[in-house]
């Protein structure tokens, strides 16, 4: 359903099988493509590390920031009609995937139902998240947990680093 108002909105973006770097930049395009949506900045590519189940390939992540007047469910509807566009197939938790967006923030909102919960309940643990949204809007606030620099500095952001244009890792300290 369209708002009067737009919100900002901030979308978690990753993918590890077939050319993820490639699905990653081709999925922030797609996301700029939804109506009464505008893409405001997207971070960085990272090549980070699986959570969860561990036997599969790394991860490219990165975090886009749209304004939108779509509210939150009906971006969510928007975000999962891309990924099946990109192939997704829901499986296991923590599993492989073509493509997996999340809503991560949307406006201040705070809600929790079957289909959505803002912000997104598991974010503020996940440097996958942290450090690309920190890159792009490190005062972004986390609901009541501070703000998305404030998170990163009390987790370790191992694991996470940093790709050039080619989808290579930058050198130590670059980026």
């Amino acid at each position: 359903m369209r708002q009067e108002v737009a919100e900002r909105a901030f979308i978690g973006i990753g993918a590890n099988l077939g050319e993820p770097a490639s699905t990653v930049r081709r999925a922030i395009a797609a996301i700029a493509s939804v109506p009464d949506t505008e893409l405001i900045a997207s971070s960085s590519l990272y090549r980070t590390t699986p959570v969860g189940f561990l036997e599969q390939p790394d991860f490219v992540n990165a975090v886009a920031e749209v304004e939108t007047y779509l509210d939150p469910v009906a971006f969510l509807d928007q975000l999962l009609l891309i990924e099946a566009q990109f192939g997704r197939v829901r499986g296991a938790r923590n599993a492989p995937r073509t493509l997996d967006l999340d809503l991560l923030l949307h406006g201040n909102r705070q809600m929790s139902s079957p289909q959505l919960t803002l912000p997104h309940p598991r974010m503020a643990e996940r440097a996958f998240v942290l450090v690309p949204l920190a890159e792009i809007a490190p005062d972004a606030a986390v609901g009541t947990l501070g703000t998305a620099a404030h998170l990163l500095r009390r987790i370790s952001d191992r694991g996470v680093n940093c790709l050039n244009e080619a989808g290579d890792l930058l050198p130590s300290g670059a980026g």
